[in-house]
């Protein structure tokens, strides 16, 4: 198994940057881009403490990469790739060159992207299943209600923040890139 590459498609995959999987592993960027160029053969312990900030258990990294591909990604199969206010279930974590991320996105009552506005190459598009969210995308407010949806260019700044007392769920796709 090419080490290097598995940890970048995963990496990538869960739509996390070297620099990004180097601070939570709490080593250096240029240790992440070696492991990933194959440069350096990091240890077991040491892969490890990097999939853990991922997250992967290290047997599913080396799972069996001849298994047929997933077609059905059941509840507890689609892994929180959000933060601590923000549920964000990945549906299709696994499927190797994945160009898609399709979530299903959880805001409790004040919840938000955070303070920095995204931005990232790609579209993004999505409806509101049940709740209200504030979309901003650059300088536009949008009160979404469910049932609405949303599509825009990711390039341009944009935030969602649930302003309600309920919770709000979307279901979101944008490039996993």
């Amino acid at each position: 198994m090419d080490v290097g590459e598995r940890l970048k498609q995963i990496r990538k995959l869960k739509g996390i940057s070297q620099r990004e999987l180097a601070k939570r592993a709490g080593v250096t960027n240029s240790t992440i881009s070696m492991i990933e160029k194959n440069g350096v053969s990091p240890s077991v312990s040491s892969l490890k403490k990097i999939l853990a900030c991922v997250p992967i258990s290290i047997g599913d990294f080396f799972a069996n990469e001849a298994e047929p591909e997933k077609v059905v990604f059941r509840a507890d199969e689609q892994p929180d790739v959000g933060t601590d206010k923000v549920k964000l279930l990945l549906i299709g974590a696994t499927v190797k060159g994945r160009t898609t991320n399709i979530m299903r996105e959880y805001y409790p009552p004040g919840a938000d992207t955070g303070a920095d506005m995204l931005q990232h190459e790609g579209e993004e598009g999505g409806v509101v299943l049940k709740g209200v969210i504030e979309l901003t995308v650059g300088l536009d407010v949008y009160n979404l209600e469910e049932g609405d949806g949303f599509y825009f260019s990711s390039t341009i700044p944009h935030r969602f923040r649930n302003t309600s007392n309920e919770e709000c769920q979307i279901i979101s796709s944008n490039p996993a890139s």
